[in-house]
């Protein structure tokens, strides 16, 4: 049952790839905003993130790209998105990817 588990965990993932940052134009993956993807047995993907500030304007927008990306993985019943602020997101989070692409030298 793990492997089942691990295996959808990589599929979310993989959707949640291509779930992209409207203002940044860059997916939330390689922003480093996925802190966690869990899946329990009857389907429920529990996706824990966080957004680049508090007061991030595209949230509910983000939100239902979210819940449509992760719904949309075969074995997924149901998407809850766990909203944190610890830790703290900073640039040290994003993939090379992602700090290429916007520009950020490090």
């Amino acid at each position: 049952m793990m492997e089942k588990h691990e295996e959808l965990i990589e599929k979310v993932k993989a959707a949640l790839g291509e779930v992209i940052d409207p203002e940044l134009g860059v997916d939330l993956v390689n922003l480093g905003l996925i802190y966690g993807i869990d899946v329990d047995d009857q389907g429920m993907c529990t996706v824990t993130m966080t957004l680049t500030t508090m007061g991030c304007p595209i949230g509910d927008l983000l939100d239902r790209s979210i819940r449509f990306a992760v719904k949309s993985v075969d074995g997924i019943n149901d998407c809850q998105i766990r909203l944190v602020w610890e830790p703290v997101w900073t640039v040290e989070r994003m993939s090379k990817y992602a700090k290429i692409a916007l520009g950020i030298h490090m």
